[in-house]
């Protein structure tokens, strides 16, 4: 030892070895003995000993608290990693390689790195999910103001894919939200359509759902929660529904009123008061955009127009039932159906000043009345098409029969080329007759059958004149043959008694040559009338009690003759063909 303190190198300072001469001279000086010299030295010695092993304890325990360090370092290191999902980082030392300082001094940087990394995680991480639990939030209709920014978030796993995971939760509640955002305006605008067309204030309706949906307010503000959805959604439905019901009130309302126009003859004037009711008459639920259309007021102002109406039409009731009357009658008098109207007249009257009906179900009944004669026109329009036809032809043929009996129709007179047109065109016509009065037989025997009624021409049952005109015709015929027998039997006899060169006299016109008549709207042939129809005489067809021919009695027979041209002249007028029994 004393040699080695003698080498030591540091002079003009204390070591153990000048130590060690100092306290020898000491005790030289003073005379100890070795006994107490060597038990100096011994505790010297033990007291050194202590010291290191009190140096060699405390480097014990500092390398054992590196290693902790270390090893917590490590540990950190590992959990970080895991936490932050990062397989590899750079920059992590080997396990073996250098002293344990250096060591920690290397993990120490990666720890630094890695703490600031998940601090950054951590907040990416709590701002993605303060915004998914705030679209949940506005979603679910509870979010609370107070609770925003304070998500804690879950630090055992901040990996980046668990963050893309989060990020990807966030896109579609996003997505969700812009959504049920464009939902939202869809259901506010369809509610202000609604609330314009019905003119019923918006913003009080609105913000009744929520008062976020304000139009004055932030458009990414407003609610787009389940219950707003769903209370917009039933505003909207309740909205439809009154407004399909104010539509159908108005229509019922404006087809009153045409009604009542048109029953007492309202002027134009008066009705474009009301354009803004009667325009909606055929229109759709979506076709009624314009504001206030269906508003309370004006639906309200029309039933006071139909009120005033029909209080006005009970007055004029017996005006307005003697004009539908009117209409009856004349569908009746165009189809040539035979009624009484003093009697109906009567009843109307009865009917009204009783008050036992109400106008409206008299009009009512009356417009009934109206369609089922306007349908049983309609029925008989075919039979009084060739009905026409026939009385025109008989009107030729009673015209041809005149034309035919004036002696001077070939005079060279003024317009007598005009009726020689006339003549040949009323031969052909009367030659067509026959086949025309049976079609209209036909005709009128098959009506017979469908109706089960008789068809009558005013009052006169249509068969019966038919059998008529050709018992008529018949008889004619035969009278016109009786006639050219006496007259070729009068010629001969005057050519056997007169000279040869005698002058020939004129043989006498037949007196009292029966003219057949076909019926006509205003009267008989000449001009009188003809209703009435004998139908008793010489085996003309017999009628039943409802005017039904009774098929049972026999009928004339007709015999079709060939006629010339003067002889046609006095075939009856008519439009059908006439029936033949064969």
């Amino acid at each position: 030892m004393a040699v080695t303190d003698a080498q030591n190198p540091l002079l003009g300072e204390d070591t153990c070895g000048s130590l060690l001469n100092k306290l020898r001279e000491i005790w030289d000086e003073v005379g100890e003995n070795d006994e107490e010299r060597d038990k100096m030295l011994l505790q010297l010695e033990q007291e050194c000993l202590d010291v290191y092993k009190r140096k060699v304890e405390q480097a014990a325990k500092s390398r054992l608290q590196l290693l902790r360090s270390l090893s917590d370092a490590e540990l950190e290191l590992s959990s970080l990693l895991s936490a932050l999902g990062e397989k590899s980082f750079t920059g992590i030392p080997e396990k073996t390689s250098g002293t344990i300082k250096e060591q920690l001094a290397a993990i120490v940087p990666v720890l630094e790195q890695l703490w600031q990394l998940k601090e950054e995680r951590i907040k990416e991480f709590s701002d993605v999910q303060s915004q998914i639990q705030k679209i949940c939030g506005e979603i679910t209709g509870e979010l609370n103001p107070d609770q925003t920014g304070t998500f804690a978030v879950d630090e055992s796993d901040l990996s980046l894919k668990k963050l893309d995971e989060y990020q990807s939760q966030l896109q579609e509640l996003q997505k969700e939200k812009s959504e049920r955002l464009h939902k939202v305006l869809e259901f506010v605008s369809t509610v202000h359509d609604l609330c314009t067309v019905l003119g019923m204030d918006f913003f009080s309706i609105v913000t009744e759902v929520h008062p976020s949906l304000n139009d004055s307010t932030n458009v990414h503000s407003k609610s787009i929660s389940n219950g707003t959805l769903a209370r917009l959604a039933k505003t909207v439905l309740t909205l439809k529904e009154d407004k399909k019901q104010r539509l159908y009130k108005l229509q019922e309302l404006a087809s009153q009123l045409i009604d009542l126009w048109n029953l007492m003859d309202t002027p134009q004037e008066e009705r474009r008061l009301f354009d803004h009711v009667t325009c909606n008459m055929s229109n759709s639920v979506d076709e009624v955009t314009v504001p206030g259309a269906l508003a309370l007021d004006l639906i309200e102002q029309a039933v006071v127009e139909v009120e005033r109406l029909d209080q006005l039409k009970a007055s004029r009731m017996k005006e307005i039932a003697f004009k539908k009357q009117a209409e009856l009658e004349e569908i009746f008098a165009c189809a040539h159906m035979e009624i009484d109207p003093e009697v109906a007249r009567e009843k109307i009257l009865s009917l009204i000043d009783s008050g036992n009906i109400e106008p409206s179900e008299l009009l009512a009944d009356m417009d009934k009345q109206i369609a089922n004669a306007k349908e049983e026109a309609l029925s008989r329009k075919d039979i009084l098409d060739k009905i026409e036809k026939w009385m025109s032809a008989c009107e030729e043929e009673s015209w041809l029969e005149d034309y035919n009996r004036d002696e001077n129709r070939y005079n060279a007179s003024r317009g007598a080329h005009l009726n020689l047109k006339r003549a040949e065109k009323a031969r052909v016509l009367v030659n067509k007759i026959p086949a025309l009065v049976d079609t209209l037989v036909a005709k009128t025997q098959a009506w017979e059958e469908a109706h089960d009624m008789s068809f009558t021409y005013d009052g006169v049952p249509l068969l019966a004149m038919l059998d008529e005109y050709a018992m008529l015709r018949h008889d004619r015929e035969e009278e016109k043959r009786r006639m050219r027998d006496q007259k070729k039997y009068h010629e001969q006899q005057s050519t056997e008694q007169e000279p040869v060169f005698s002058p020939r006299p004129s043989p006498a016109r037949p007196v009292g040559n029966k003219k057949v008549v076909g019926p006509r709207p205003n009267g008989g042939a000449n001009g009188t009338p003809n209703r009435r129809l004998s139908l008793n005489q010489n085996g003309s067809r017999s009628t039943t009690k409802d005017g039904k021919r009774d098929n049972t009695r026999p009928v004339a027979p007709m015999n079709h003759v060939s006629i010339s041209k003067e002889d046609a002249a006095s075939h009856v007028s008519g439009t059908e063909p006439v029936p033949t029994s064969p």
